[in-house]
């Protein structure tokens, strides 16, 4: 019987049966079917795949720390590249001093620690949302994140490192 031989038959590229011809088929025709159709199954090897979830890479991070026994911070940072989106600073675990005007700064010098160092070069990317917590920064698409070696807490009206961190 043809559809006894379903299984192999498929294997050989004979064609399945149209709806049309599966509904007019009987309730045991059909159980032959999905008998011949699981044996094949079970014979039929695993396809595991091992597919990268396109999604935030880590391109550079480093620990936040602050810079004196007044100016303190701690947390991460970490700049990450994402799918068709600007790069983003995301801060985690930020606890720094508060300050007036903080900004959050991308400094050219790994470990700045003058105003001379910022001024060297840097990319300012807006007011610090919160002086505690996580937060979310983006970065200009067209930014050469190597250009920079570190993040910057910094007071804008005293120029005034709060805190930092080196960027790897």
């Amino acid at each position: 019987m043809l559809l006894l031989a379903l299984p192999s038959a498929l294997a050989q590229g004979t064609p399945v049966p149209t709806p049309d011809e599966l509904a007019e088929m009987s309730p045991e025709t059909l159980d032959e079917i999905r008998e011949g159709v699981l044996e094949a199954a079970a014979e039929m090897p695993d396809q595991v795949m091992a597919e990268d979830m396109p999604g935030p890479v880590a391109v550079a991070q480093g620990q936040i720390q602050g810079v004196d026994r007044v100016h303190q911070g701690s947390g991460s940072a970490t700049i990450y590249l994402l799918p068709g989106q600007a790069p983003l600073l995301r801060l985690e675990d930020l606890d720094v001093t508060n300050g007036p005007d903080l900004h959050v700064l991308l400094v050219e010098k790994p470990e700045p620690g003058s105003r001379a160092d910022i001024m060297a070069g840097y990319l300012d990317l807006g007011p610090l949302k919160g002086n505690r917590g996580n937060q979310n920064y983006e970065i200009p698409a067209d930014v050469d994140l190597s250009e920079y070696g570190s993040v910057v807490i910094y007071c804008q009206p005293f120029h005034v490192i709060f805190a930092t961190a080196p960027l790897n």
